[in-house]
């Protein structure tokens, strides 16, 4: 028998309606009751908050962090499920997979519809869910919605409100569930996982500021500012293409970057990498700037890795690496999936 410990944080898996919209308020036993259980597993719930996903505080991805380390420290635990949201589960996803050093699995799971929806999707994808748990071993934090297990790192949500919301842009599932079975690919490298930040900071405590912001036609870099302005300690960029801007953008990264922050570059295209092609502002000058190429994450998971590179490390060069550590063992395992 498989010991399934399924953790809930609320999200539309969880929500019913409030009479002018749906809203998260179901307990975690309360979702598991619309699922069968696969056969050979027993679940215990333990239940975290209940939230919309969209009202989400890094407070409460490390005291989810912290949760999930803390139910496998029991060995007789064989993997968990995540209940969340699906508008940040993609960011909080890849937060736990960057610490995440064990052989069982963590698995995130959600729904389209509420918990009260007639044909609804939070049965279907529970079950996968528990059945990806209690099978899988050495595949990290994956997704699995819709029918398919993603990989945490590159995977985000690509449909508002498609069954199938989630995809990786720039890579393949790890497997498909079919008829009660999951149909594995090829199995991917672990990247060596993060230590934990260490002391976790409780989940209403003051954590690092990390702020994204677009460029695109016209865009200056009043925003870029204004967040520095704001105590950002890092700041995602997201350029068009490639990863490009303009030169007032560059000499912002430069002088954010002489300050201490963190920079990182991504695109708001959505698949490929980013990649240092032109100057005038492109990514070669705002890696000469000091920006760190966030390679294929995209904005959300490129803010996740600045912040666990600024939870991981103290000094500015520290963080830098350990930001490049990231976007680097993430190119590498992509890579080796569509080899």
């Amino acid at each position: 028998m498989k010991h399934i410990v399924v953790i809930g944080t609320g999200g539309t898996i969880a929500s019913r309606w409030q009479g002018n919209g749906y809203a998260a308020e179901a307990a975690g036993g309360e979702v598991l009751a619309v699922s069968a259980l696969p056969e050979g597993v027993e679940v215990s719930v333990r239940d975290l908050f209940t939230v919309n996903s969209s009202q989400l505080t890094t407070g409460h991805q490390l005291e989810l962090l912290r949760t999930v380390h803390e139910v496998l420290a029991d060995p007789s635990v064989d993997g968990v499920v995540v209940t969340h949201g699906t508008d940040t589960m993609e960011e909080s996803a890849f937060l736990l997979d960057l610490h995440h050093d064990d052989r069982r699995p963590v698995v995130f799971t959600g729904a389209q519809l509420p918990l009260d929806s007639v044909d609804g999707d939070a049965a279907g994808n529970l079950y996968d869910a528990l059945l990806t748990a209690a099978t899988g071993r050495d595949i990290g934090v994956v997704i699995t919605f819709g029918g398919f297990v993603h990989a945490a790192r590159g995977t985000l949500k690509a449909h508002t409100l498609d069954a199938q919301a989630f995809a990786d842009p720039s890579g393949r599932p790890l497997g498909r569930v079919k008829f009660g079975e999951i149909a594995w690919g090829r199995q991917r490298s672990r990247p060596e996982a993060l230590p934990l930040p260490l002391p976790l900071p409780d989940a209403g405590a003051r954590t690092p500021r990390v702020d994204v912001v677009m460029h695109h036609v016209d865009a200056d870099p009043v925003l870029f500012e204004a967040a520095l302005g704001a105590g950002a300690q890092g700041i995602v960029l997201v350029g068009t293409g490639a990863g490009n801007a303009t030169p007032e953008f560059a000499d912002a990264v430069r002088r954010a970057v002489d300050a201490g922050v963190l920079v990182a570059l991504s695109t708001r295209v959505a698949a490929g990498p980013v990649a240092a092609m032109y100057t005038g502002g492109g990514a070669v000058d705002l890696a000469e700037a000091g920006a760190v190429l966030a390679g294929t994450l995209r904005a959300g998971q490129a803010r996740i890795a600045v912040l666990a590179a600024l939870l991981t490390a103290e000094s500015p060069e520290g963080r830098t690496a350990a930001l490049r550590r990231i976007v680097d063992a993430t190119a590498g395992r992509e890579a080796a999936a569509a080899a």
